[in-house]
């Protein structure tokens, strides 16, 4: 399915996600990942929670990835379904500094509206301007109802907080919104579900039209009906309809590679010069193994 390439799936949750998936992942060519911070599907209640939870993905998730031969990185944020729990999202913004400093966080995110509430408005300038003062890339979660229309203000916001379009990523696109998005000089990004929003098929056409610049796909695989394999299974879409190998390169790996590895953080090196599996390893005393035979690559490990 790999067509010989190597992908990032800039915009996964493998919290939610089994090692089962990483395997396949791995052998379908997923060299790198980001896990955006997300909700857990019921919003939590105090801020411990959201400590626990940015604390795997700075350290249990990254390990877990490490085991299969995949890169792990993340952004951290308060998401907008929970920035309307005020009194907790202060809590969490006082947190968020914390994290954002560790060594496989890429961007701050994802962040945005979702009912378009006034504080996920609050929330979002004041984690706009938290990634200003950072000097961080941002990726904006647009909302699912209204799309048009929130995608618009997401991007407004965006500007008025004098943030370069050029280090936004603006995900969950469609059809309706990808033009202005290019317009405006953000990065579209669009996720790939097996049954709603934009699917492969459709994503096909979305590259035939408006070309690979500062298009990404994602698979925002999480604990709902999704596939962590979208991104391979699109770019071998795009091959069998013709559309051009470079522009399959730079939707489905080299163009997540630019926009989210501009801190350094992120860097080829990572994959295409690995330490080596070792799953002999642990963490905290836990392995990802149950009583399988455990894979060392002992020509790469030192």
């Amino acid at each position: 399915m790999n067509d010989n390439l190597i992908y990032i799936d800039p915009h996964v949750h493998m919290t939610s996600r089994t090692t089962d998936d990483y395997e396949a992942m791995a052998a379908a060519g997923v060299v790198a990942v980001i896990e955006p911070s997300f909700w857990l599907g019921q919003p939590r209640t105090q801020v411990g929670s959201f400590q626990d939870y940015f604390s795997s993905l700075v350290g249990w998730e990254p390990f877990r990835a490490s085991q299969f031969g995949i890169k792990h990185y993340c952004t951290i944020g308060l998401n907008s379904k929970e920035a309307n729990n005020e009194a907790l999202a202060e809590e969490v913004m006082e947190l968020l500094p914390l994290y954002l400093h560790k060594e496989n966080v890429v961007a701050v995110g994802e962040i945005g509206y979702d009912d378009q509430t006034p504080a996920e408005d609050k929330y979002f300038r004041a984690q706009l301007e938290l990634a200003k003062e950072l000097d961080m890339t941002v990726q904006v979660h647009t909302p699912h109802r209204d799309k048009k229309a929130g995608t618009i203000k997401s991007m407004e916001v965006c500007i008025e907080h004098g943030l370069d379009p050029a280090n936004v990523i603006i995900d969950h696109n469609n059809e309706e919104t990808v033009q202005e998005v290019l317009d405006r000089g953000f990065i579209a990004a669009f996720t790939i579900y097996p049954k709603t929003k934009m699917g492969n098929e459709r994503m096909v056409e979305v590259v035939r039209r408006f070309g690979s610049n500062n298009i990404i796909v994602d698979s925002s695989a999480d604990w709902g009906v999704s596939d962590p394999l979208a991104v391979p299974k699109t770019a071998s879409l795009m091959i069998k309809r013709g559309i051009a190998r470079e522009d399959v390169i730079k939707t489905c790996y080299s163009n997540a590679l630019q926009a989210f590895g501009k801190n350094g953080k992120m860097r080829e090196e990572h994959w295409l010069k690995p330490q080596g599996i070792n799953q002999t390893q642990l963490f905290n005393d836990n392995s990802v193994l149950r009583g399988q035979e455990p894979r060392v690559d002992d020509d790469k490990i030192a």
